[in-house]
C-alpha cells in the first residue's frame, strides 16, 4: 500500500484529495497546512509519495524549496499539486518533481495521475 503525505493549506482540498487516496487503497500517513509544518513531519512519516501544493512553497524560493524536500526525503515520488500550468511548471522540472496535476482537472483525472505517480513507487 502506497504511503502519501498529504500537503495542502486548504483543509476542503486536502479533504477531497484524502478521499481520492482512500478510494485507490493508498494511506496518509500525514497532512500539513504550512511549509514549515512539513519540512518538519514529513520525512518522518516513511511516506512513499509526497502529494504538495505548488502554492505551499515558499515564495520566489520554490524551487529551491522543492529541490530541499526532495533531500530530507530521498527516494520518494513527489506530486506536485498546481493551479495554473506556467513557468512555475517548468522550473519545478528541473528540480525532479515527479509528476504534476492540476487542481482544475477531474476526480478521475487526479486518481489517474495519482495512480500513475503510485506505480513509479512499485517499481523502486
Amino acid at each position: 500500500m502506497t504511503r502519501v503525505y498529504l500537503a495542502d493549506s486548504l483543509f476542503d482540498e486536502r479533504s477531497a484529495l484524502r478521499l481520492v487516496l482512500l478510494d485507490l487503497n493508498m494511506t496518509v500517513v500525514g497532512e500539513a497546512a504550512d511549509w514549515p509544518t512539513i519540512l518538519a513531519d514529513a520525512p518522518a512519516t516513511r511516506l512513499d509519495m509526497l502529494l504538495i501544493d505548488w502554492d505551499l512553497l515558499p515564495i520566489n524560493f520554490g524551487v529551491q524549496s522543492l529541490a530541499k524536500l526532495r533531500l530530507a526525503c530521498l527516494g520518494e515520488i513527489v506530486v506536485v499539486l498546481i493551479s495554473h500550468l506556467e513557468a512555475r511548471l517548468q522550473a519545478a522540472l528541473s528540480v525532479s518533481a515527479d509528476a504534476f496535476v492540476s487542481k482544475s482537472e477531474s476526480p478521475e483525472r487526479v486518481a489517474l495521475h495519482l495512480r500513475l505517480a503510485a506505480a513509479k513507487v512499485q517499481k523502486l
